[in-house]
C-alpha cells in the first residue's frame, strides 16, 4: 500500500512543555534559547529556583541576555532597567517613580527528569503532570548520559526519523543496523496520546553495538532475541525500549533477564519552522556504577546520531527547495503518519480556541 499527504507547514502546539535546557546547562548566568520562536533567557535564582524571561527589554528591546545577572534579578545592559524573576521592572535608573507598564514576559518552568522545562502557552493551562515521562534519566535502577543536538530541521522530521526504524538498516549500518530491521514485521498502536511501534526480530546475530554490550555484560556470544518498542508522546518525546537476549530465553514473552535493556530518550523543542533542540539520552539497567560504559555508549550513540542529522539536515534543504512537492508514505511510515495526526490534532485544537477567544464581541464596548 502506498499513499500521499501534503508537507505541511512547520508548526507546533504552544501549550504543552518543551525542554528548554539540561539541568546541568542552567547556572547562575544568563543563558538566551529560541523556543517555539520565541527569544528567552533563563538562569538560576541564588537558591537555585530556574527562571526564564522574555530576552526583549521593555524599554528599547535590547536582549536582556546582553545584560547581567545581580541577584536574582536582571539588568538591561542598555540603560540599566531591572527586572525581577516575575518580570517586573523594579528599578529606573533617574526616575523615582515606576511605569506600571514597564515588565516583560515570565514563562512557567519545571524541573524534571534532569530537564528544565517550559511553557510557552497559555500559562493558566501549565499543568506539570503533562510533562513528559522520562524518569530514567534519575532512576536508581538505570544509568546513563546524553547530549543536546541543534539540529537544522523541522522537529516533526526528527519524530518521522524515530517513529521509522527501517532506516537503520541504510543509515548505521556498522553499528545498530540490521537487514532484519527493515523485513521484520512490526505492530502500530494508538490512543489520543500516544503511538506505539512493536518490532521483535528472533534468533539472529547481533549487531556490533548490542553484541559488544551483551557479551560484556554475559559473556553470551551467539544468537539473540532483539526488540524495538517505540513510543511517541505528543506532541515532541519519543522513547524508545531497545535490547536484545540471548535468544529462546523468553524475552517476546517478558524475560528479560538473559539479556541487556536500554531506554533511549528523545524530545523535541521547536526553535524556529525549520530548526529544533534535540535532547536525547541513553540509559542501561545494567553494570550502574560503570561510568566508562556510561561514556562508551554515549560517545557511540552521539555518532549514530550524527549520522542521522546529516540525513535530517540534507532532507529539509529538498524540502525547502521543493515547496510544491509531496510527502509519500509506506507501509512502514504508519507510526509516523499516527505520531503526525496526533500533534495535528493539538494544533488544530489550539488554533480553534484562539479563534473563539478572538471573536467574542463585549456586551458593552470598551471606552
Amino acid at each position: 500500500m502506498t499513499t500521499h499527504q501534503k508537507v505541511q507547514s512547520g508548526t507546533f502546539p504552544l501549550n504543552a512543555w518543551y525542554a528548554a535546557a539540561y539541568d546541568v546547562e542552567l547556572k547562575r548566568e544568563l543563558l538566551p534559547r529560541t523556543i517555539c520562536k520565541q527569544k528567552i533567557v533563563m538562569y538560576r535564582q541564588l537558591n537555585g529556583t530556574a527562571v526564564a524571561l522574555e530576552d526583549a527589554c521593555w524599554h528599547r528591546l535590547l536582549p536582556l541576555s546582553k545584560g547581567t545577572l545581580a541577584g536574582d534579578t536582571v539588568i538591561c545592559g542598555y540603560h540599566g532597567l531591572t527586572f525581577n524573576p516575575s518580570g517586573r521592572c523594579v528599578e529606573m535608573p533617574s526616575q523615582e517613580t515606576m511605569n506600571p507598564s514597564a515588565c516583560v514576559r515570565s514563562y512557567p518552568v519545571a524541573e524534571k527528569h534532569r530537564l528544565v522545562w517550559l511553557w510557552p502557552g497559555d500559562p493558566t493551562l501549565a499543568d506539570e503532570s503533562k510533562i513528559p515521562d522520562l524518569h530514567w534519566n534519575d532512576d536508581s535502577e538505570w544509568a546513563g548520559d546524553g547530549q543536546t543536538i541543534h539540529a537544522k530541521c523541522d522537529y516533526r522530521l526528527v519524530i518521522d526519523n524515530l517513529m521509522d526504524l527501517t532506516h537503520e538498516t541504510f543509515v548505521h549500518g556498522s553499528t545498530i543496523g540490521h537487514r532484519e530491521i527493515a523485513e521484520a514485521p512490526f505492530e502500530v498502536t494508538y490512543d489520543d496520546k500516544f503511538v506505539t511501534v512493536t518490532r521483535w526480530m528472533t534468533d539472529l546475530n547481533p549487531p556490533a553495538f548490542w553484541k559488544g554490550a551483551l557479551k560484556h555484560h554475559t559473556g553470551w556470544d551467539g544468537n539473540v532475541d532483539r526488540w524495538q518498542i517505540v513510543r511517541f508522546e505528543a506532541p515532541n518525546t519519543v522513547t524508545i525500549d531497545v535490547g536484545v537476549a540471548k535468544t529462546g530465553t523468553g524475552a517476546p514473552e517478558g524475560d528479560r533477564s538473559q539479556g541487556v535493556n536500554g531506554f533511549v530518550l528523545h524530545t523535541l523543542t521547536p526553535e524556529t519552522e525549520t530548526t529544533c533542540h534535540y535532547f536525547w539520552s541513553i540509559c542501561r539497567n545494567y553494570r550502574l556504577s560503570d561510568q566508562a560504559t556510561t561514556q562508551n555508549h554515549k560517545a557511540a550513540v552521539h555518532g549514530i546520531f550524527k549520522e542521522d542529522e546529516n540525513i535530517l539536515e540534507a532532507q529539509q534543504q529538498a524540502i525547502l527547495a521543493h515547496p510544491e512537492r509531496e510527502f509519500y508514505n509506506l507501509n512502514i511510515d504508519a507510526g509516523a503518519m499516527w505520531s503526525r495526526r496526533l500533534t495535528n490534532r493539538l494544533i488544530d485544537q489550539e488554533q480553534s480556541h484562539l479563534s473563539l477567544v478572538s471573536n467574542v464581541i463585549p456586551i458593552v464596548a470598551a471606552t
